[in-house]
């Protein structure tokens, strides 16, 4: 069983940055893939970037590329969203969830979901 805390969310202006945080406990949770999603109101939950088990592999969708930087601390057992030059489209409630591929995490595949935190980005 692995349990996940996001937190770093909130209100920020367009061009400001935000640091999202997924925490990870659970014996196996250094051995997962994580992956932040996130889903706007009225909109189906879109992936966004994820981190392999090492960290030595990230993917990133277009809309996010050169923007955001996701990382983990395997140590500390947390993953860290790095958001910039954020736009009012990257509004939306973001999820970090563990999947049991870094391929699986750009297919929706996960086996454990956060709670969630909001980021809103006023124009």
């Amino acid at each position: 069983q692995v349990q996940l805390v996001e937190s770093g969310g909130g209100l920020v202006q367009a061009g400001g940055s935000l640091r999202l945080s997924c925490a990870a406990s659970g014996r196996t949770a250094g051995s997962y893939a994580i992956g932040w999603s996130r889903q706007a109101p009225g909109k189906e939950r879109e992936f966004v970037a994820a981190v392999s088990w090492s960290g030595g592999s990230t993917t990133y969708a277009d809309s996010v590329k050169g923007r955001f930087t996701i990382s983990r601390d395997n140590a500390k057992n947390t993953v860290q969203l790095q958001m910039n030059s954020l736009k009012p489209e990257d509004t939306a409630v973001y999820y970090c969830a563990a999947s049991g591929s870094l391929r699986d995490t750009q297919r929706g595949l996960y086996d454990y979901w956060g709670q969630g935190t909001q980021v809103t980005v006023s124009s």
